[in-house]
């Protein structure tokens, strides 16, 4: 005769062995496929970007007047893309970060656009489990200047200052660089660029560097590198945040553009070397930046067509106010800046004299939508071999639209 319980029991033993095995194999599945999905790099890396379009031809006075290294389309351009860039980024593990940044719409020489060209590739080594030290490789920014590190979709006046961008060209070289900042700063560094007030990124509190010193997308000439070095510290003071930095670099430059009856040293080599202070109060909702530079570089000199080591100077000042209008943002601005030295990646290391007032605002109906509108009142002295006794002076109104996604 059939013992009912025994074989009841025996059932369930055998029935909950059964969702034993299976709860086992199913959280082994879970396992393979979590396991399975933090393996695929690929899956941890995310796209953004966005898209400038200019045009600087209204009420323009002097079609002579132009800037090379900041708009190629001063004087000879009508409507066009000034930057259309992707980026890709992520952290494809728990201490490595990568971050590749093409732009669409380069222009080698004025009059020539839409060239693909590399702007960012480099790898953050993360040498704490809290990511405070950093080791970057690749190109990247070169930590000088706040103006210089500031994305150009987060800047408000439409090209960076001649002061301090004639130190780098696309503010880029290729080399290693050390960052340190604790977790709270750079969480602070994150916030003033996604809430909206301008920040220049997490470049660290303290930074130091070697890189080739030719800028981006340039090989190395004189097996000479430069070295820099940055420190800046941002500290809130109530509602106000507050950014003081100093930053300095040196080492030697090779000049590659010369023209024949140029006068130079015999191996091009020149002494490239300078220190700049900066000051920033953030929109909150009034905003103060300020950045001055000073040092020696190579600039050409009319008087006895050469280039020569010269001493370098300028800076900016700018006053902001960022008004909140429902989920709109308006950020009227004007800006001063000044600047008297060469640019060495430019013919000649040309010799500059740089006096420029820009009143402008920023107008944000939309998180993917901007309008920037700024008049450009200025006086000019840029001269090489060719360009003698050229001093230009103008006004011009120039209108940018940027789209980010």
């Amino acid at each position: 005769m059939i013992n009912i319980k025994n074989t009841q029991s025996k059932l369930l033993r055998i029935l909950a062995f059964l969702i034993i095995i299976s709860f086992s194999f199913k959280t082994k599945s879970q396992d393979n496929i979590k396991k399975s999905k933090e393996d695929k790099w690929y899956e941890k890396m995310s796209i953004r970007g966005y898209v400038n379009i200019r045009y600087n031809r209204l009420l323009e006075t002097n079609d002579s007047l132009k800037c090379e290294q900041c708009d190629k389309s001063w004087g000879n351009g009508s409507i066009f893309i000034r930057r259309m860039r992707l980026v890709f980024f992520g952290n494809i593990s728990e201490r490595v970060y990568i971050y590749i940044q093409p732009d669409f719409a380069s222009s080698p020489t004025s009059g020539t656009y839409n060239f693909v060209q590399l702007r960012d590739a480099y790898f953050d080594l993360s040498l704490d489990k809290k990511k405070e030290y950093r080791l970057r490789f690749g190109q990247s920014k070169i930590p000088y200047g706040f103006e210089n590190l500031q994305s150009s979709q987060n800047r408000l006046a439409l090209d960076r200052s001649d002061a301090l961008n004639s130190s780098f060209s696309n503010e880029r070289d290729l080399g290693v660089f050390f960052y340190w900042a604790p977790q709270k700063t750079r969480k602070l560094f994150s916030s003033l660029v996604n809430d909206g007030y301008k920040g220049s990124g997490d470049y660290g509190v303290f930074a130091l560097g070697v890189f080739n010193g030719q800028t981006a997308n340039k090989n190395d000439l004189n097996k000479n590198l430069h070295v820099v070095s940055r420190i800046s510290y941002p500290f809130e003071i109530k509602n106000q945040t507050i950014e003081t930095g100093i930053q300095t670099y040196t080492g030697k430059y090779v000049v590659e553009n010369k023209t024949d009856k140029t006068k130079a040293v015999k191996d091009l080599n020149y002494i490239d070397q300078r220190v700049a202070a900066s000051v920033i109060l953030y929109p909150k909702p009034l905003g103060f930046q300020a950045e001055y530079n000073l040092g020696n570089g190579p600039e050409f000199n009319k008087y006895t067509d050469s280039i020569e080591k010269q001493n370098l100077q300028g800076g900016y000042a700018m006053l902001s106010y960022f008004l909140k209008i429902k989920t709109q943002n308006l950020i009227p601005f004007v800006r001063y800046q000044y600047y008297n030295g060469g640019k060495k990646h430019e013919l000649d290391a040309r010799s500059y004299d740089v006096k420029e007032l820009e009143i402008g605002a920023e107008w944000q109906p939309l998180k993917n939508f901007e309008l920037v509108a700024m008049y450009t009142i200025s006086q000019r002295r840029f001269e090489d071999y060719k360009l003698q006794n050229n001093l230009q002076k103008g006004n011009l109104l120039r209108f940018q639209v940027q789209f980010n996604f």
